[in-house]
C-alpha cells in the first residue's frame, strides 16, 4: 500500500485545500470529472490541468502545472502510470505539499523521489472514496 491511513488523512485534512487535478477536462464521462465534484463538495478548490485548459466546475483550467499562477497544495494525477512520474516531478517543482496518484496509477520510483523531496504521497487510491470516510 502506498499511503497509509494517516497519510491519507493528513493529505485530505492538513495539506491544504487547493488541488490541481491533472487530467481533468469537461468530459463528464471521465472519472476525474466526478472525483473533482466530490472534492469540491468537501470544500476543496479544484484546478483543472489539461492540455485543453478548459474551465471545469467553475474553475479556470491550465495546460500545465507550471501555468498555474498561484500555489497549489495537492496535485492529483489522473494520468497513465507511464506519465505519472513526470507529473510528480512537476508537483515537486511547483512547490506542492502532496501528490495523489489515482486508482491504478502506480510509479514506485516517482513515489520514492517525491517522498525524498519531502512531499506526502499516496498512490493507487481515490480521494473521493477516502474523504467521506474521514467522518
Amino acid at each position: 500500500m502506498y499511503g497509509d491511513s494517516a497519510t491519507v488523512r493528513k493529505i485530505l485534512t492538513e495539506s491544504g485545500d487547493t488541488w490541481a487535478v491533472v487530467g481533468l477536462s469537461s468530459n463528464r464521462s471521465r472519472a476525474a470529472y466526478g472525483v473533482a465534484e466530490v472534492l469540491q463538495r468537501f470544500g476543496k478548490r479544484v484546478i483543472p490541468v489539461h492540455p485543453k485548459a478548459e474551465t471545469v466546475h467553475g474553475e479556470q483550467g491550465y495546460a500545465s502545472l507550471a501555468d498555474i499562477p498561484f500555489e497549489v497544495d495537492v496535485v492529483d494525477a489522473f494520468v497513465n502510470s507511464d506519465l505519472a512520474g513526470a507529473v510528480a516531478d512537476e508537483a515537486v517543482t511547483k512547490g506542492a505539499k502532496a501528490v495523489w496518484f489515482q486508482l491504478g496509477v502506480i510509479d514506485e520510483t516517482a513515489y520514492e523521489r517525491t517522498r525524498a523531496a519531502g512531499l506526502e504521497m499516496v498512490m493507487d487510491r481515490c480521494p473521493a472514496i477516502e474523504i467521506p470516510r474521514l467522518g
